[in-house]
Order: structure tokens, then sequence, then C-alpha cells
């Protein structure tokens, strides 16, 4: 027999209960707290915010600030549930421009510790203190601000006091909240004292209302939260889009591909200046580092979008961590292209001062030089690419008369007679080529010391940025002697149904054979001997998941990467000083040139300070 229930009434919540079910939600530990109580000094227009803790934040929580302050009056009823002065209309929650605006953050935590509240208004003569206990107000001392005392959290709720860790643990976890907040705000000043002693401590930056000196201030903070290193290993990002009743901006800096962890723990992300954990910011981001980054390493960046707070929803959840995009896909290409312009300047190109050449026939035999060079090198490669062999698409036809030179076109090339020194005087960010070892690295001297390139990792890198620039966005497909069927969640017979001239483009036919059976009509041409059922399910789900857009160019970018490698100059290919320098100079002048398609770096310096060291010079 079935348990049967017994039949509860429907009854409403007493407010202590209430209580304990909202702090269940918005305060997990310490540091829940602190970052609660930071958002509302910072709301309150606070310069300097100082946090003093006791036992990792367990035994005493206390946030100081300068900001305006809560008059008198609205003192008794800062306890209570949902009152805030952040909004006071549905309109003004569909548009929060706050850090808090949920009411519920003081009353949950007065619900499980003892908490007070400190505070002198703006133009006040004298302070006031509320106790959450009690109630009572009576007056003090103090200057302009607020001051929030939270002892002995989860006193009333002993069970959950036990899931915390050990106060060092408790302590981090509430110096990795103010972190947060400190990278977005580098105008406020931030203190945290810990058992009487200065644990960290960040000035303020101010910024004086222009662009210029906010990038200042930011990397000032980010080099201070951070480290300096983390401002040498990354690249300032400025972009903007505008019109349309749309005003999107994303800046801030994101690492080179060398600087990347194997944790994704330096990656933050701001979204009009709160920090957020999104999917659809992590994977733009992370998109953007598909062809230069090696393996399952992680990027290390700090990106800040602004934008209409109507186009964004942060009451999604109690701890405001998380927000709803109303365009998804506007937001992910913001992130994602602000990125990829970032990355896409060769750094080479960027480390020295810019390069003026004489103008005149030097300039036109460099440039026939790494022409030439070009020619060359495609003309060696391993396995020529032709029509009939290519995924491309239709236009392959037109990449073959780059990739396939005629003999006349090879022979011109490597038994042209070039002058010893054809490169104008000038200082060539990768420098003059000098020697070739093994037939793989190129050694090339600079102003700064010595240069070491790999040679096949560079052109590879070369080639696939110019088939990128070429090649069509369709895929050839290969249609299937028995099609190939499968049973189908519903999201994935919405998704066909959805995206079917996507999948066209990929090279993949799928129909809808039945409303729960889905058929596998055709394939990409290089994956015809794949499991082909395999192979929609995942396209299916990337689908569901992300922009179609950027699934598409992925995969094509994919198939190119792999012609790229086969079409790049082999190892122990000997080149001439002049086909080496036509390299260097294309390395200079293509975008993403410092890795190559697989993530690898394409070329290291070694400083002359630093083979002095090697020989012990100077000592």
């Amino acid at each position: 027999m079935p348990h049967i229930p017994l039949r509860r009434p429907i009854r409403e919540l007493p407010d202590e209960l209430i209580s304990q079910i909202a702090a269940g939600e918005v305060v997990e530990r310490p540091a829940s707290v602190v970052r609660e109580l930071v958002d509302n000094a910072l709301d309150a227009g606070a310069r300097n915010v100082t946090v003093r803790l006791l036992a990792g934040g367990v035994r005493l929580i206390a946030v100081e600030d300068d900001g305006m302050g809560i008059v008198r009056d609205e003192l008794p009823i800062a306890f209570k549930r949902h009152a805030t002065s952040k909004i006071g209309s549905l309109h003004d929650l569909e548009s929060v421009s706050t850090m808090g605006f949920r009411g519920e953050a003081l009353a949950a935590i007065n619900s499980i510790a003892d908490c007070a509240i400190l505070s002198r208004a703006n133009q006040q003569n004298e302070a006031f203190l509320l106790d959450g206990r009690t109630g009572e107000l009576r007056p003090v001392a103090r200057a302009q601000g607020t001051t929030v005392e939270v002892k002995e959290l989860f006193y009333s709720t002993p069970a959950r006091r036990k899931f915390l860790k050990t106060d060092a643990t408790e302590l981090a976890h509430c110096i990795e909240a103010v972190r947060r907040h400190a990278l977005a705000r580098p105008d406020v000043g931030f203190e945290i004292w810990h058992e009487g002693k200065l644990a960290e401590q960040w000035r303020a930056w101010p910024l004086e209302g222009s662009l210029t000196n906010e990038g200042d201030a930011l990397d000032r903070r980010l080099a201070d939260v951070l480290g300096p290193d983390f401002l040498k290993q990354s690249i300032a990002v400025n972009w903007h889009k505008a019109g349309e009743g749309q005003n999107m901006r994303v800046w801030g800096r994101v690492g080179i591909p060398d600087a990347a962890r194997s944790r994704a723990d330096q990656q933050f992300c701001y979204v009009n200046g709160r920090f957020v954990r999104d999917k659809v910011l992590t994977h733009a981001a992370r998109s953007a580092y598909e062809d230069v980054l090696h393996g399952h390493r992680q990027p290390i960046y700090a990106l800040y979008l602004s934008m209409d707070p109507a186009r964004v929803d942060v009451n999604v959840h109690p701890t405001k961590i998380e927000v709803r995009f109303r365009d998804s896909r506007e937001v992910h290409q913001a992130v994602r292209h602000a990125t990829e312009d970032a990355l896409a300047a060769p750094r080479a190109a960027s480390a020295q001062q810019p390069l003026v050449i004489q103008q005149g026939l030097a300039d036109q035999t460099v440039l026939q030089t790494s022409l030439q060079a070009t020619t060359f090198y495609a003309s060696q490669a391993a396995i020529p690419f032709r029509a009939s062999d290519s995924s491309v698409g239709h236009r392959v036809s037109d990449l073959a008369a780059l990739w396939q030179p005629s003999p006349q076109q090879v022979a011109q090339a490597s038994l042209k007679t070039l002058a010893a020194d054809p490169l104008p005087s000038g200082d060539w960010p990768l420098g003059r080529a000098v020697a070739q070892i093994q037939g793989i690295y190129i050694l090339a001297e600079n102003a700064q010391g010595l240069v070491i390139v790999d040679m096949h990792a560079a052109h590879e890198r070369i080639v696939y940025e110019r088939l990128k620039a070429q090649a069509n966005a369709h895929i050839a497909s290969q249609p299937l002697l028995i099609p190939a069927t499968f049973a189908c969640t519903p999201a994935e017979h919405a998704t066909v149904e959805t995206h079917t001239d996507t999948l066209r483009a990929l090279g993949l036919e799928i129909s809808v054979f039945s409303p729960k059976t889905l058929a596998v009509r055709a394939v990409p041409t290089s994956l015809a001997q794949g499991d082909a059922v395999e192979l929609a399910r995942s396209v299916l789900a990337e689908l569901a998941q992300h922009d179609a857009s950027t699934v598409l160019d992925r995969a094509k970018n994919e198939l190119l990467a792999t012609m790229a490698c086969h079409g790049a100059v082999r190892a122990n290919r000997k080149l001439t000083l002049e086909e080496m320098n036509g390299l260097l100079r294309q390395m200079e002048d293509t975008e993403r040139s410092d890795q190559c398609n697989h993530g690898r770096p394409t070329w290291r310096s070694i400083s002359i300070a630093d083979l002095d060291k090697l020989f012990l010079r100077g000592r």
C-alpha cells in the first residue's frame, strides 16, 4: 500500500521563519555578509570602506563607510524585511542601477546574528545607534557615515555554524569578497582588519571624469589587487557600441595567451559595476582565445561591461551574482569581439617603436621579397590543396591559385637574386635573420637581443589567417548512402527546426524522421568516416547552448586550421636569409602571429642582459 500523506492546511508563515528562510538564501558564510554590507556602503556613496573581522568574521563583522548615512527617522525600519531606498516601483526593479535593491539582506542577517547600525546622516548634528535585538535607538558619537556591526553569526542556528570552515578559510573568503568590489571601484579605498591587524589595504585612485584617467585608475587598482605581473601580461580592452537606442561598452584588460593558468582563478566579469558569474560572458571570453590558447589552459582577464540597466535582469538570485540578459547574443558578440580585437595585434610590433621605412625602391624591394617568400613557402608545402579534396566550399578554386603556384613562379622565386642587405635601415620588431638551426628555428637579431622563431608554427599562423580571410563560410558536405537515425530529445528536435540553415552551413543535413527520431543525411566531407550520430548530437548541443554564428565560425576555423598546418613550411626546409626575413616581416603584419593555431608560441626573445648573465659578463 502506498503511503498517503496527511493533509496539512495552507497557512501563512510567521515573520521569524520567513527571515530564517531568506537568511538561508542570502547568507552562506561570513563572506556573504561582507558582500551585502559593502554593497550598501558603495550605494551610499562611500569613498572609504573599512571591514573589521574577528575569528574570520564569525565573531564580528563591522563595515564602516563615510557615505551619506541614514537619517534618524529611517533607522527603525532598516532591519525590516523588504525595506529599501533603492527601488520604489516595478519600473525601478526592471532598471536597477544600484548594488543592492532587494531589501532582504539586513533583515536576514539580523535574524541569525546580533546586529546594530550606527549612522550619522549628512548635515545631521549627531549620530544614532539602532540595536537590532531590542529596536532601541539612542544618540552616540560618530562622524558622517554608517557602521554596521554583526556579532556571533549563526548564534541562533548552531547547526549551520558547524558547516563553517576554519577562521583562516573564512577570512580568505571575506578578503575575496572585498577584492571583487575593489576591482570594480578604483575610486574607493578599502581596508580589511582581522584580529586588530591590517590584512589588506587598497588606496583610492580618483577617476577625475575622463576615460584616460579612468583607464589609469583601473590599471593601478588591477596592479594593487592582482599584482604588477597582471599588467605586464595583459592587454588593454576598450570597445564601444552606440546607436539604435543601445549603448554598450566593454573595457578592462585581457591576459596574453602565455599568461594562461591551469585554473580559472583570475577571471573577473562585471556588469554595470556588479561582479557576476555568467555562462554567456565566460563563453564569450573563452571563445576569443580559441585560436591562441594551448590545451585546456584558462585565460586571465578583468572585463567590465556597461549597458542599459533595463536590458539586464539582476533580480535572478538573492545573492545577486547571477544575471539574465535581454539579448544574450548581442552581449556575447560584444565581449568576444572586444577580446579578439585586443588579442589580434602582434605583440612584437607593439613592443617596439613605430617603424619608419624610407620611401622609394626600398619599399618595393621589401614588399616583393615578402610576397615571393610566401609563394616559395606555399609551393614547397607537403600537401597541395586541390578543389577535389578540400572542405572549404565553393571558393576553393580561388584559393587553389594562391596555394598552387605554377612551376614558372616557383623557379622565378627560387632563382631570384637579391641584394645582400635588401632591408631598409630601421628597428624591426622581430629583427634581422642571421641563421637557421636544425631546419626548425630561425635566429634573428633586434635591438633588444636575440629572437628565436619556430618557422613552421609562425608560417602556419600566417597561412591560417589568410585562409580565414578568403574562405567561404559554408563547408562542403557528403551525403550518406544510408541515413543515420537516432532517438532525439524535445530540445534536439526543436534545435533542428530552428537552425536548419546553420546546420547546412556546417555541412550537416539533419531532418525530422518522426516526432521522436532525427535522421542524419549528410556530414562534412572531412568527417565522413566519423560517427554521424555522435557528431550530430554534439553540434545540436552546442547550438542549443551557444550562438549559432559562434558554432559555425568555430567549426569552419577548425577545418581551416588543419589545412594551414599541412600547408605551412615544414621542418628541415633550408631557407635563405631573404626567405627568413620575409617570414619575419609577415609575422609582424599578421594578426595573432604570436601563437600558432594550436596555441603554442611562435617566437621567444632573449635580451642582451640575459645573455650576459649566461656568460657571467659584468661580474
